[in-house]
């Protein structure tokens, strides 16, 4: 069953291909998000990837303000770890957390709420068991979800990191959680975390219809570089323009979010970084 999705917020009309470049915040870390809501629109930028703890730092109200006031839109709320409870107190807990993030992105009209569902749980080796709770945690949201309008997307993370940060590590595992969830569930591709994937095309293929998100960085070449973090696009090895075009044939028309987890680049002048990221989008993207 092809599972259809809520929403598809950043699906407007643009006039022109730049007008669909997103930034996350993390990629230049050294602003606060007032800061780099302000920043990106000022440089051209209509989009940006929120996380949870700097728009509560500054206000769901008050971000939902900036962010009008600066005609900018949410590409992600961005979530970590939402599925790594085992006990039934800590899993009401976690409930109630992701039930609150539904609500938040809601009210700041995200394009979706990016699902990274966490790894292995302490002592655990069990990467079976890790995945079936994130399947039971996804399918206790996915009605709160539904009813605020808010599609979950369920977003893939690279083999390297099933251990600490989330145990769905393929586009085809995401596929299966949303046929298995249906309606309300989308998938956010990362470039970077499924460029290496042989079943990529197919996949991209069945996931038509389902993208909630798409997220651009590179992989630098050797693994001393990629070991630090991500690259910056054009600094690596990804064929990223293929992969936004099989996605658009797909129909995601929303936004291209940058989300450039790099210490390196986060030391640099934001400034600097966010036109780093329009020149490269606009040369390897476009």
């Amino acid at each position: 069953m092809q599972a259809g999705v809520l929403v598809q917020r950043g699906s407007v009309k643009h006039s022109s291909q730049m007008d669909r470049l997103a930034i996350n915040h993390i990629t230049t870390r050294r602003w606060s998000l007032q800061e780099a809501i302000v920043g990106y629109a000022g440089l051209g930028v209509r989009g940006i990837g929120i996380w949870p703890d700097a728009a509560k730092a500054f206000g769901i109200v008050q971000t939902r303000q900036l962010l009008r006031q600066h005609g900018m839109l949410v590409s992600g709320y961005c979530c970590g770890n939402m599925f790594t409870a085992r006990t039934p107190r800590t899993r009401s807990e976690q409930l109630s957390r992701n039930r609150t993030l539904i609500d938040e992105a809601a009210a700041l009209e995200a394009q979706c709420l990016v699902c990274v569902s966490g790894g292995l749980s302490e002592g655990n080796a069990d990467l079976a068991s890790a995945r079936k709770w994130a399947l039971d945690g996804l399918s206790q949201l996915v009605p709160f979800a539904r009813e605020a309008g808010i599609a979950i997307g369920i977003e893939p993370i690279h083999p390297m990191r099933a251990s600490d940060l989330c145990c769905i590590t393929t586009l085809a595992e995401a596929n299966a959680l949303c046929d298995a969830l249906g309606f309300g569930t989308g998938i956010v591709v990362d470039v970077y975390h499924v460029w290496w994937d042989p079943n990529l095309a197919c996949e991209l293929e069945r996931a038509r219809g389902r993208v909630v998100g798409v997220h651009l960085s590179d992989w630098l070449r050797s693994w001393e570089e990629s070991k630090v973090g991500c690259g910056m696009i054009g600094d690596g090895v990804i064929d990223i323009r293929t992969i936004i075009q099989a996605v658009g044939c797909m129909g995601y028309t929303g936004l291209h979010e940058v989300e450039l987890v790099s210490p390196i680049w986060g030391a640099l002048d934001p400034i600097y970084v966010s036109q780093k990221c329009i020149e490269r989008y606009r040369s390897h993207c476009l």
